[in-house]
C-alpha cells in the first residue's frame, strides 16, 4: 500500500531534483563563463566556478534518487544562496513583470531543498 507521505516526498525530489538538473545540463552545454565572471569581479578565484556542478548537476542526481537526500539538499540550497548573493541579491525585494516575487524560481529551489533537509527522502529511495 502506497504511503502519502512517502510518495509526496517522492513528488517534491523528483519536481526539485529534475528542474536543478536542467540547470546543470545547460552549464555543461554552455559553460560557466558567467559565473566565472561574477566570482572575477568579487576578487574570488574563477576555479570556484565549477563548484556550480555540485549543486546542479551532483546533487540534484542525489536527491531524485534519494541517496544521501538530505547532503543533497543542503548543497542545492547553498547553490541557490550563493546564485541569489552573486546574480539576484538586487531582485530580493522585488516583483516580477507578472507580479509575483522576481525570485520565484530561486525561492522555490531554496525552500523547496531546505524542506527535504528537513524531511528526507522518504521511503521510496535507493538504500543508503
Amino acid at each position: 500500500m502506497l504511503d502519502n507521505a512517502d510518495l509526496g516526498k517522492l513528488i517534491i525530489r523528483l519536481t526539485l531534483g529534475g528542474l536543478m538538473l536542467f540547470h546543470g545540463i545547460a552549464k555543461l552545454i554552455h559553460g560557466v563563463g558567467f559565473i566565472e565572471g561574477q566570482l572575477a569581479g568579487l576578487g574570488i578565484p574563477a576555479i570556484f566556478a565549477y563548484g556550480v556542478f555540485i549543486g546542479e548537476l551532483l546533487a540534484p542526481l542525489m536527491v531524485i534518487l534519494g541517496y544521501q537526500t538530505r547532503i543533497g539538499a543542503l548543497l542545492i540550497a547553498f547553490n541557490m544562496l550563493v546564485a541569489i548573493a552573486l546574480v539576484h541579491g538586487h531582485e530580493l525585494l522585488a516583483l516580477g513583470s507578472s507580479g509575483g516575487w522576481a525570485l520565484e524560481l530561486q525561492g522555490f529551489f531554496l525552500f523547496t531543498a531546505i524542506a527535504l533537509v528537513f524531511l528526507g527522502p522518504g521511503r521510496y529511495k535507493l538504500k543508503n
